[in-house]
């Protein structure tokens, strides 16, 4: 896969191009990839996707807080190369790039830049300057340009649309098992290793924990969870916490991650790690003393290995 951060020196044979944010890269943006490679290989041509980098939104509302995305950009860039993509163009986003019309869009960077034959685009796709660019309006714009433009439907699982609002409230729930029915592969959270208050060490259960490597990185609801866990090429099976240490801490706002790693000895400060999520094991709870916690976390761990069998 090539990746693309200008157009200045763009080339592709009969470019197949689809346009969008692709948070979360989940199933529905998969069936739309899938389309894509279909449609090039009828006519010898190479898959092209053009997302933005930043969010669209850190640009048009910068002082908005709610911001919570599925996927940082690196992890979009490893998922676009699995699923088989020919180019990746990641476009700056900027206040000129926000203020484009659509019809600028198509002529000035979809026909002369990138020379797209063919444009596939999601059931409920809109874009430019309002978001003026529909589908009906996109035709319009091909046939004056020499290009084709397909529709994909919406991909439902269980008779529900797909969607990366409907994978962030499930994660913002806790019910990691929907999110990743959605996503079509386990949910991951990056981050560094930094110090903490030391409390599992003197209860038996020591803890790495961690701050996540992207300030707009979606966390999970409070909770335990069974976890996979990489550091340094190398995969563990662990239990983390998210919340706020109810029985050592009365703040609320203090949020903590924190992950048991099984069978893992070592300083690792600093360490990068990659945190896999396969399943919830509870809500955080308030517990009357640290023995009552205690026996609770060898109740956690035997839960999290069953859910890890398979692992």
């Amino acid at each position: 896969m090539k990746i693309h951060y200008s157009l200045d020196d763009f080339n592709a044979t009969n470019p197949v191009v689809t346009i969008g944010t692709f948070d979360g890269l989940h199933k529905g943006h998969q069936s739309v990839i899938e389309e894509l490679k279909q449609l090039a290989s009828e006519i010898n041509g190479e898959t092209v996707i053009f997302t933005f980098y930043p969010h669209p939104r850190v640009v048009t509302s910068p002082n908005e807080k709610s911001l919570r995305l599925l996927t940082t950009k690196e992890e979009k860039i490893k998922l676009f190369e699995k699923f088989g993509v020919d180019h990746l163009i990641i476009y700056p986003f900027n206040k000129e790039f926000a203020e484009l019309s659509y019809t600028d869009f198509v002529k000035d960077i979809l026909v002369n830049k990138i020379g797209t034959r063919c444009l596939v685009v999601g059931y409920d796709h809109r874009f430019g300057k309002n978001r003026e660019g529909g589908y009906e309006y996109l035709q319009a714009c091909a046939e004056k340009n020499n290009f084709t433009v397909k529709k994909t439907d919406a991909l439902s699982v269980e008779a529900e649309k797909v969607s990366s609002t409907k994978i962030r409230a499930a994660l913002q729930s806790g019910d990691i098992k929907k999110a990743n029915q959605y996503l079509g592969y386990e949910f991951t959270l990056h981050g560094t290793v930094v110090k903490g208050m030391q409390l599992g060490r003197k209860l038996g259960f020591p803890t790495a924990n961690i701050e996540a490597s992207d300030k707009y990185k979606i966390i999970p609801g409070y909770g335990v969870y069974a976890v996979l866990v990489e550091i340094e090429d190398k995969q563990y099976k662990g239990m983390l916490n998210i919340g706020t240490r109810p029985t050592f801490n009365n703040n609320a706002d203090n949020r903590s991650i924190e992950v048991n790693i099984f069978d893992f000895s070592g300083d690792m400060y600093g360490n990068d790690i990659t945190l896999i999520f396969i399943n919830k094991i509870r809500e955080e709870q308030k517990f009357s003393g640290v023995d009552a916690l205690v026996e609770q976390l060898k109740t956690d761990k035997q839960i999290a290995l069953q859910l890890l069998t398979d692992y």
